[in-house]
Parts: structure tokens; sequence; C-alpha cells
């Protein structure tokens, strides 16, 4: 058997010498190169770690799917400074401002409300929670960019290459893993101390894995239809990136119904979604039949379409019961499969990523015990089965609005008399229209659900929550609102920071990751800093410890850490690279050196 320790060009696309039969050694193989795969990739570099990325396409998506980023991923992207790029080339919430219902998309509007932040009244709560801001960032671009990031940092990328099978190796010794290469047709293996299943929804290594799903009854199927529509013309009144097309006065074929067209490029390259009547066939059409319904949601003739590509997807409600098993970790839509409501797809991917990677690298510099990887899975699973039934739950609310504006009934003689009823000066008019405005308040909890975006709460062997009190409460709604807590298992609260001469403000984001745990504290918390010090030396482990306060390292700018730190000024907030709250202490206390030695070896599972 021909072997190499390396990722050469040949080695890796399973060509050497003539022979058949190659393995080629990694320390780490990921399957997958969207969101998922593509971000651990990235975050793993940032801790000096590399590999080998594959993919069964020639290439990135060619579609656009995932495209709303939300601020909880775009700070994981700021962590190893990307967010720059995704400024660049994405497009900016001032051209995300509304959500639209409406017969077409240039003609007779039904409703629109305000979305991703730009509510006034909800703009202070975005601020308040995040340095980064949200971005319609679609998978098409996302994923080039982060692509190229891993492998200009270590990391080998092979295109046209499936994944077969994989075997673990006993005592944990790893994992082998065949490969096959469609370009030169052979199989090859890759041996690696861990697999990470990154390969989407229909994931073979879960599948491998033999880990239970979790299936509640999907919600069927919609069709794809990317587009390139010049519609700048139509936009001055009805700025937005989402709008939804219900036309209860026109026949339609059943697999047309509903429709919504998504901005992917401003304002030239669309994506039409098209949901089709409930029960009907799933089968192929003609680009000619879609064609004729997609300029009848557009609604303007003068207007040229040309289709890129038509694609299928299935309406999912899936979740694994777990993300790992062994030496195999799965991560994105492997193991959270879900319509896009919410907006929240890869931004679980990304943040599944940047809380494996920081992990994955403790253990494999032997700053950790191995069984800190299993505070993986217990801290995301509950994550992802949230996202999945939230999401499903937003698309049901959605078919709310469907039927309260007439498109459920099963002929235009009837959808007209239902719409009709809300012009009515009548007291089922005045009903039917609260309707309509309780639909829309469900809807507007979704595209501000700020909560759900930023409100994870971990608990496990990482998180140190012994000496804590109760979490504590809050008084509004946990989906729609982020509570900005630094009790453990939180994720650290945003806030400006600056040096006493001012200068540029700093947030604690920034302050925090880097690959490294960091320590808050402030007047009289001086032995924290010096304890974290010693502590680092002692397990190697980087601990960047910050004071904050009059005249401190750094200064409370608007007083907004004294609101939200939760303890003393002499007490320390403990947080990991991936920005999340590992523990926190009220005060200084004598005996502090020891509680971070304690803490630090429970947190990293080391004895």
């Amino acid at each position: 058997m021909a072997q190499t320790n390396g990722l050469s060009d040949g080695a890796a696309n399973g060509v050497q010498n003539g022979d058949t039969d190659i393995e080629v050694f990694t320390d780490y193989l990921i399957v997958g190169t969207g969101p998922a795969g593509a971000s651990l990739a990235c975050f793993l570099t940032q801790h000096g770690l590399t590999g080998l990325i594959v993919s069964q396409d020639p290439g990135n998506a060619d579609t656009p799917r995932a495209h709303i980023t939300n601020m909880a991923a775009i700070d994981c992207l700021r962590d190893i400074g990307v967010d720059r790029d995704c400024y660049i080339i994405g497009t900016s919430g001032d051209s995300m401002i509304h959500t639209r219902w409406s017969n077409s998309f240039a003609g007779e509007e039904y409703a629109r409300i305000y979305s991703w932040g730009n509510d006034p009244k909800r703009k202070g709560d975005y601020a308040l929670a995040s340095p980064s801001e949200p971005l319609d960032l679609p998978q098409t671009l996302l994923e080039p960019l982060l692509i190229r990031y891993a492998t200009l940092n270590g990391f080998k990328c092979r295109w046209d290459t499936k994944f077969v099978s994989f075997v673990q190796e006993p005592n944990g010794r790893g994992v082998s893993t065949t490969l096959h290469d469609r370009v030169t047709g052979r199989d090859y293996r890759v041996r690696s101390k861990y697999l990470f299943g990154a390969d989407g929804a229909r994931s073979p290594i879960m599948q491998q894995t033999g880990i239970p799903m979790i299936k509640r009854p999907g919600q069927g199927y919609a069709i794809n239809i990317l587009m390139e529509a010049d519609l700048s013309h139509l936009m001055e009144n009805r700025m937005g990136n989402l709008h939804w097309l219900l036309t209860p006065d026109k026949e339609h074929p059943d697999f047309a119904w509903i429709g919504c067209i998504r901005m992917v490029k401003p304002w030239f390259e669309w994506l039409c979604i098209i949901f089709p009547t409930p029960g009907a066939e799933r089968k192929n059409r003609s680009p000619d039949e879609y064609m004729k319904r997609v300029r009848e949601f557009i609604g303007d003739d003068s207007v040229e379409v040309k289709v890129k590509g038509i694609s299928t997807w299935m309406i999912n409600e899936t979740a694994a019961e777990a993300y790992s098993k062994g030496d195999v970790f799965c991560l994105g839509d492997a193991v959270h499969r879900h319509p896009p409501n919410h907006g929240l797809g890869s931004n679980t991917c990304i943040q599944d990523a940047h809380n494996l990677a920081w992990k994955v690298a403790m253990v494999h510099k032997g700053l950790a015990g191995k069984e800190l990887l299993d505070s993986f899975s217990i801290e995301r699973q509950p994550v992802g089965l949230d996202v999945v039934t939230q999401a499903n739950a937003s698309l049901r609310n959605h078919k709310r609005i469907w039927e309260v504006l007439g498109n459920l009934e099963s002929t235009v003689a009837a959808r007209m008399e239902a719409f009709n009823i809300l012009k009515e000066d009548s007291e089922r008019g005045r009903k039917r229209r609260e309707e309509l405005q309780a639909c829309l308040k469900l809807i507007n909890r979704e595209e501000h659900g700020l909560g759900i975006e930023m409100n994870q709460r971990y608990t496990s062997t990482a998180v140190y929550k012994s000496d804590q009190g109760a979490m504590p409460t809050f008084s509004t709604d946990p989906l729609e609102y982020y509570h900005a807590t630094t009790y453990p298992g939180a994720r650290l609260p945003h806030v400006w920071l600056s040096h006493t001469i001012p200068s540029k403000a700093v947030s604690t984001i920034d302050l925090a990751g880097k690959a490294r745990f960091s320590l808050f504290t402030g007047i009289g918390g001086q032995g924290w800093k010096d304890a974290a010090e010693r502590i680092s030396a002692e397990l190697g482990v980087p601990i960047a410890a910050y004071s904050i306060g009059f005249r401190q390292d750094y200064e409370d700018r608007y007083l907004d850490w004294a609101k939200v730190r939760d303890i003393e000024e002499s007490g320390c907030v403990l947080v990991r690279p991936d920005y999340f709250v590992a523990w926190r202490s009220q005060r200084w206390e004598q005996d502090g050196v020891e509680k971070l030695r304690t803490v630090m070896k429970s947190v990293l599972s080391r004895s």
C-alpha cells in the first residue's frame, strides 16, 4: 500500500506512482464545504490546526440557499477577521428593511412589516446586543470566502471527492475514511484523528453513525428558481429582500400556489421560491411552465427574466439526538434540518463550528482532556432542536397569513369571497383585519427574533455552575429579545470600551475569542489578573486578563458594563474562546488562585 504523511496534490487526488490503493494521513478530515464545514476549517486554522476538507461537488454552492447572516454568526467570523470581507460582498441592512405581502411584485400590496432589525422600535436592541450588523450574504458568496481563508491558512481542499464510508479505529486511535475521487474514478483512504461530517441534509456520515434522528412530519416541498431580472425600477417604494406573493384572484397550477421573490443581489438577481398546493404531486416541470407563473408573480411584462437554475427541496423538521459518536463529529444541516424561516440555517452552522473548534484544539494540544469534546453535542444539540422547532413554527405562522388573505380556498370565487371580508365594514370584517394584524405580529416576532439568535444557554462540563445561584429570569419574550447576562453558559455581553484618552471604541467581544480564554475584572480585582497569569503558565492555556472601570485597562465608555456584569467591581468573568461565559465570581477572594485553577481544570476536563 502506498502511503503519504502529507497532502501532496498527487496523494490527495488518489494518484501516486500508479498505485490504486492510496492511504493519506492528516490530522483532521472535514467532509462538506458549506457554511458548517468551511467555517470549521477556518476556526481550526485560527488555532494552528490544519487538515483536508472535501466535497463531492465540483465547486462551491451554485445556488444562494442560505442568505440572512445574523449578528451571532458575524461575531464568530469577526473572531478571525473575515467579517470585514462579509460587509464588502454582502448586502447591508438598509436593503433588508421590509418583508412584504402582495398580489405581484409590481402590483397591489396587502401588508408589510419591518424586518431584520430595521424596526425603529428595535434598532437599539440590536445595537446593544453586538458590535456586528446583520447582513444578506448568500451562500454562493459566503462559501468561497471561507474556503479561501481556510486554504490560505493551511487547509487542503479537494473537490469532486465523495465520501464512501468510515471505520473508527479501536482505543480512540482515529478514523479511517474511504473517499472516491470522481476525476480519476479511484478510491483512497484518509487516516485522521477525527472525522467531521458537515455533509448536509442527506448526510451519509450521520447515517453511518447510527445516531437516531428526531423526525417530525415535514411540510411538503418547495421549488427554487434562480433568475436574473432587473427590478431596480420597482424598488424605491418596495425596499426589502423578501416579497411574498399571493394571488387569490387567479387560477394557478398545483405546483405553483404561493411565491416568494427573494433578493440575491440588489436588484438584478433573485430567487423565486414557489410553494405547491398542499398534497400536489412532486414531479419535474418544464422551464416554460415555471416561467409563466414567475411572470405572474413579477407582474410587470416589461421585465426580462433569465432563469439560471431550478431546484427542489424538502421542508424538513428533523434534528439529531446527538452530534457525535466516538471520533466522528457532525454539524450543520447534517444534524438540524428545517425551512429557512427565521434565517437561522447557516448562522447555526457557523456557531456549531465555533463551539467545536476550540475544544478540538485544546485536546489536540494536550491542554484539555478528551472528555471536553463530549460537551459539543451536549451544548449544541438543544440549540439545533430549538432552531428546527422555531423555524417550522414560523412557516406555519406564514400559512396563517395565507389563510387570512383567502388563499386556502379551492376556487377563485371562494378565495375572493374570503379575501373581500377584509374590506367589509362589519363585525366579521373587523375580526378578519384583527387576525391579519395578529399574524403579522407573529412574523415580526420572527424577523426580529434577536432572542433565538443570541439567548443560548449552555449546561455542560465546559461550564462551571456549581457555585452559582439560580439562572436569572427576564420579563421579556426570550425568542424576541436578547437577555444580556454573565451567568455561566450565556454569551458574553457586548459592551463598548475605550481608553482614558479617547480612542476607537473596542467591544468586549473583540477582547474575548482569539483562540484563548479571557478574564474580565475591575477595580479591586488585580488578584484575578495575577491569578490568570499564574494559572495560564501552570496549565499552558492562554488567558488574557483585563480590568474595566475608572482609570483601568479599559474605561466603561457608557457605563454599560456596570449594568450587565452581574458581579461586584472586584469580581471576575471568565470567558471561553467561543465568547461563552465559563464561570464568574462575585468578588475577589483570598483563595482566588486556587478557585481559578479548579474552574479551569474542570472546564477543560483535566484531572
